[in-house]
Parts: C-alpha cells; sequence; structure tokens
C-alpha cells in the first residue's frame, strides 16, 4: 500500500514539474485585459478575458466582457500566435502576442470582432500589460 501511495504521489509531482502559467493585466482607465499563458510540456495555452466599462470618452457604449483561448504556436522569439474558429462565422481570431522580459503586447485581426464586441476588444493598441509575478 505504501509503494502504491509513493509511486501516485511521484506521478502527481512529476507531471506539475513541467507545467508554468504566466499572468498579464492591464488597467486603462475603465478597461480591464488579463492575459493568461500556461505552459505544459511541449503545448501552450492562451487565454484572455477583457472587461471593459466606458470611459469617459465612450458616452454612448455599453458596457462588454469577452474571452477566448486556445492552443498557441510560437512563431518567432518572444512570439506567440493563437488563432480561434469563430462558430457562428467561417473565420478565425488570431492574436498575436509579443512577449518583454516583464510585460506582453497583442495584436488582434478583424475577425476578432466575432468574439469581443462594442468597445471589448483583445489589442491592447500599443500598450503593454505588466506580467504579475
Amino acid at each position: 500500500m505504501k509503494k502504491k501511495l509513493f509511486l501516485a504521489a511521484t506521478l502527481l509531482i512529476s507531471g506539475s514539474a513541467f507545467a508554468a502559467t504566466d499572468h498579464y493585466m492591464l488597467r486603462d482607465g475603465n478597461h480591464v485585459q488579463h492575459l493568461k499563458i500556461t505552459q505544459i510540456n511541449d503545448e501552450t495555452i492562451v487565454s484572455m478575458d477583457v472587461d471593459f466599462e466606458p470611459n469617459a470618452n465612450e458616452k454612448d457604449a455599453h458596457a462588454c466582457t469577452a474571452d477566448i483561448s486556445g492552443e498557441a504556436k510560437n512563431v518567432a522569439e518572444n512570439e506567440w500566435i493563437m488563432k480561434k474558429h469563430s462558430e457562428s462565422e467561417a473565420t478565425y481570431c488570431e492574436l498575436k502576442i509579443h512577449l518583454g522580459q516583464n510585460s506582453a503586447k497583442v495584436e488582434q485581426s478583424k475577425d476578432c470582432d466575432n468574439f469581443a464586441t462594442g468597445i471589448c476588444r483583445f489589442s491592447t493598441d500599443g500598450k503593454e500589460l505588466v506580467k504579475i509575478k
């Protein structure tokens, strides 16, 4: 019985030893963007959620939230691309993620409008999400 318990504990510890998650966040007025990058062995999963309340210059806008997640591919040093197929359209939302030492920038394709509507967007518009430690 002790051997089985030890073996189970060893498998749990060794399996989680290859997982790492980084969180990045940007608050710009009433707009909050959160990026999570999880690396498990050779697989990278990106998820991003946004929560936008209208700022003073967005008088007629409505509050919105959006999220997206999927597997990302490394295309260059410190650059990742995540593509997600829209269930309602024959298009893909593509997020380009540029990682710095303690920051990230995100660019979105036009087809991401199927996932983030209204004032919501995944793109950081050149601003940096700060890595949370």
